[in-house]
């Protein structure tokens, strides 16, 4: 079944999306004056208030719509995902930028960077049994103070058991907003949640 290797979910996801058609939507609301790019505008806040590396790893990045946006703003920017399908749309829309086909939760790419960031619903999808050594390959890329930005759906994954998670891997929690717009969090069905390296 296509996408098992990464998890049930996501190979139940790839079952119902037709690819094509997810590639193109993006493009179609934005076209249609709908805001597309909230967490790339929540990711570039961080990196530009500086104290860190003003670089970005985006960690399950599928078909690039983030971190491409990224780049279109100057920003340096890698992706790093597992499914090769999708990354291969990241690639023939942006081949100058860098992709790495890698597990997350066994990446190791060489280097550290500012931000890590997972917008796409990442942890969710990603196989349970996994889930603390993603977060742990995730902060091993941060640069010291660096930040790890994720947001996703909290079904089947709760915030405590996400905060253990990064706890264990040295990450203390910065900031949590309900939305990639910064909307205060007060309990609801998804996070968005920004945790920082020590030093």
């Amino acid at each position: 079944m296509t996408g098992e290797h990464v998890s049930a979910r996501w190979a139940h996801w790839r079952e119902q999306v037709d690819l094509a058609e997810y590639h193109a939507r993006w493009a179609k609301l934005e076209a249609a004056g709908h805001s597309t790019h909230g967490e790339a505008d929540l990711i570039e806040r961080y990196v530009r208030q500086g104290g860190r590396p003003p670089s970005v790893l985006d960690a399950g990045c599928g078909m690039g719509r983030v971190a491409i946006e990224l780049h279109h703003r100057g920003i340096e920017v890698e992706g790093a995902d597992l499914d090769a399908d999708l990354l291969a749309y990241a690639q023939a829309d942006a081949p100058h930028v860098v992709w790495h086909l890698a597990d997350l939760a066994e990446m190791a790419l060489g280097r550290t960077y500012g931000v890590v960031a997972m917008p796409g619903n990442v942890m969710l999808f990603c196989a349970a049994a996994v889930r603390a050594d993603v977060v742990a390959r995730c902060a091993a890329h941060l640069a010291p103070g660096g930040l790890l930005v994720a947001g996703f759906s909290i079904d089947g994954i709760t915030l405590d058991e996400y905060d253990g998670y990064c706890a264990a891997a040295g990450l203390a929690l910065h900031e949590r907003f309900a939305t990639w717009e910064k909307a205060p969090f007060a309990g609801g069905n998804y996070a968005v949640s920004v945790h920082r390296l020590a030093g």
